[in-house]
């Protein structure tokens, strides 16, 4: 029966992936977009911690953690965000429901774990206008993008000791991002508005090597130390660029009068080295608590009008505290019992600097593992209230609200059965 789900989100996931419209912020109006999490529900809901070899759920955020997989595990993940934005005078609201990520893990023997998936790397998706006096001039700028990128990764890990793994997954990060400008000078009717539209297309290759350690201190407790490292990583790109003198039908539609395409070459992005070290304690099938840091390389990215705002990149940092409670989880006869509690705080220095302002992101998330009635599967969900960027400068602050909800289904593969 999994194997028919498995193929089922695989399509679904796929068309999807490529048609949604994934986020509404206007600090993804720089470099290749806003990164996404890059974890499952389990792990978010603890505010993004990725310490846990866990044996039957994955671990995307560690390739380490496959070798501790005891089920064959598919899950799939989904997020429904409600946004304020607010600024000094005006407030606006935005909603987006999405699919984070698919993904398949395979025990293979008792020191070999695999896995497999697809997600996104990162989104785009704005709308800002503005009007800037030039002289006696007013000039109207409206800047729209959409788009992002995708991963398709695929890892192995090996268990070399019972204490310790490590693991490495392989990225193939593709996508596409399309930014268009319109720039008007109203005062002068007999002059056009002039339009920009770039059309990007990346794609290549990127690595995340991993190591987990665990072991028992005093005989009672579970001490689990994790690390990962991801090179800097180069995408081949290539930018489609079109210009063209507009003007505007009754029903608001652009007409073009005048239009030329340009291809222009050399548009390859570099994405930054990352490193995560983690720590925590606790007794695994009853409670955990751990903190994690990650550090982030400064982006070399910029955006494609450098001259609207003044913005930059300077080196990122994450420090996520969480953690897990499970009363009982062999309990008969109470099912409140057998729920795994979750809970996580974060802080992030995101790495981009705008009119000389870090935007910073924190965050206090909420969740609930529910057990299924199928071998060890599970429906799991939760809550993120947090706040990114800032009302100083004339910026943009952030106020959101995420759901995610994701199905952890476990099965055992490749065992011969004597009855049908």
């Amino acid at each position: 029966m999994i194997k028919k789900v498995i193929v089922s989100c695989c399509l679904v996931f796929s068309a999807l992936a490529f048609a949604q419209e994934r986020i509404a912020s206007p600090y993804s109006y720089y470099g290749i977009g806003d990164m996404t999490f890059k974890g499952t529900v389990e792990n978010r809901s603890m505010g993004g911690l990725g310490i846990i070899p866990d044996s039957i759920h994955i671990n995307l955020q560690n390739p380490a953690s496959y070798s501790s997989l005891i089920f064959t595990n598919f899950t799939v993940g989904g997020t429904s965000s409600t946004t304020t934005f607010k600024t000094d005078d005006a407030e606006s609201n935005s909603n987006r429901t999405t699919l984070d990520y698919l993904a398949v893990g395979v025990p293979v023997g008792k020191k070999v774990g695999v896995a497999f998936g697809l997600m996104p790397y990162s989104d785009v998706g704005y709308k800002i206008e503005n009007t800037v006096t030039d002289g006696e001039y007013e000039e109207y700028r409206r800047f729209q993008g959409s788009g992002g990128l995708n991963r398709v990764f695929a890892g192995v890990a090996y268990k070399i000791v019972p204490q310790l793994s490590v693991g490495v997954d392989a990225q193939y990060n593709f996508g596409k991002i399309e930014t268009k400008s319109i720039v008007a000078v109203p005062n002068v009717p007999v002059q056009y508005p002039t339009r920009e539209i770039n059309e990007s297309k990346y794609n290549g290759f990127s690595f995340n090597v991993g190591l987990m350690y665990q072991a028992k201190l005093n005989g009672k407790y579970d001490w689990f130390t994790s690390a990962t490292f991801t090179p800097q990583a180069t995408l081949s790109g290539s930018t489609e660029r079109q210009y063209a003198t507009i003007t505007y039908a009754n029903s608001g539609a652009e007409l073009i009068v005048d239009e030329v395409t340009v291809s222009v070459g050399g548009d390859d992005v570099k994405l930054p080295s990352k490193f995560t070290f983690g720590t925590g304690i606790g007794n695994k099938t009853k409670w955990f608590a751990g903190a994690e840091y990650t550090f982030r390389q400064s982006n070399e990215l910029g955006n494609r009008f450098d001259n609207v705002t003044s913005a930059g990149f300077e080196s990122g940092h994450k420090i996520a505290l969480g953690g897990y409670y499970v009363p009982n989880y062999q309990s008969y006869n109470n099912y409140l019992k057998k729920i795994t509690y979750r809970a996580g705080l974060k802080f992030e220095k995101t790495g981009l600097v705008v009119n000389n302002e870090s935007i910073n992101d924190y965050g206090l998330t909420l969740g609930l593992g529910l057990p299924l009635p199928y071998y060890t599967s599970n429906l799991n969900m939760g809550v993120e209230f947090g706040r990114r960027g800032t009302t100083n400068a004339n910026l943009i602050q952030e106020n959101y609200v995420n759901f995610f909800v994701s199905f952890s289904l476990g099965d055992r593969w490749f065992i011969k059965r004597k009855y049908d």
